[in-house]
């Protein structure tokens, strides 16, 4: 890690009901760093997004979750992202009644305490919408309500770019969208990257994603412990390999 730490995870054990998921995950993403946590399906990646960001379905039974300096494991989730930490969930909820304009707007102004200038939201959200290529006409309706995949991870990605996170958790952004959708997806999250100097850790079984994107580091996670740990060429070896190699080393 080559900046100060932002996001510490220490020997993290956790587990959902009866069942224990993570066994003792250690993690740490620096400042300004991208990471990438990859791994066979149901290895428990979605678990640590969740786990970092607080949602009580997800019980840490040992270990803990350090964020800028304090420790944040016994904090409710809007607590959570008030300190600036955000979920772009795997699988988008639909909010009836809520148009996305006015829930990145409430959200916006929980973060900050304190009212928005209508005129400087909406052109900061126009803009981003038109570099998202999202018909503006979304804004007005109901959140993710008869949005198509593609719209619903779009969507994601603009609250991201809305709220300027100072950690942002991509949990399987790209799955489910044609190449186009991808492309404009990595074109948001690239300008995250660019212009907002958060960290960001994505979470991912594939890779299309990566494609546009700088990656600091990548982390391999199976079997609900972190088997490996790499740059950028681990994403490559995975490609043509797959995670036999990794998995031996968990049996091991």
């Amino acid at each position: 890690m080559k900046n100060k730490a932002l996001l510490e995870v220490n020997r993290l054990h956790v587990s959902v009901g009866e069942k224990d998921i993570l066994h003792g995950v250690d993690l740490t993403v620096g400042c300004d760093e991208t990471h990438v946590l990859m791994g066979p399906n149901g290895t428990g990646k979605s678990t640590l997004g969740y786990a970092v960001t607080g949602n009580p379905v997800y019980t840490v039974t040992s270990g803990g979750i350090v964020f800028d300096g304090e420790d944040i494991t016994a904090l409710p989730v809007n607590e959570r992202a008030k300190r600036g930490i955000f979920l772009s969930f795997q699988n988008p909820l639909e909010v009836p009644g809520v148009t996305l304009s006015a829930f990145i707007r409430s959200a916006l102004e929980q973060k900050t305490g304190s009212r928005l200038r209508l005129w400087d939201f909406k052109k900061k959200l126009k803009d981003a919408m038109a570099m998202l290529d999202m018909d503006e006409s979304y804004a007005d309706r109901d959140l993710n309500v008869g949005f198509s995949g593609g719209e619903k991870k779009k969507a994601e990605i603009l609250q991201m770019l809305m709220l300027e996170p100072r950690l942002a958790i991509l949990d399987e952004t790209d799955s489910g969208l044609d190449v186009d959708a991808v492309r404009l997806v990595s074109k948001g999250v690239e300008e995250y990257q660019k212009d907002h100097n958060g960290a960001l850790l994505i979470i991912t079984h594939s890779t299309r994603i990566l494609d546009a994107l700088s990656v600091d580091y990548t982390h391999v996670l199976v079997n609900g412990k972190i088997a490996a740990n790499g740059d950028g060429s681990l994403v490559e070896e995975i490609n043509v390999n797959g995670y036999e190699r990794f998995e031996k080393m968990a049996e091991a």
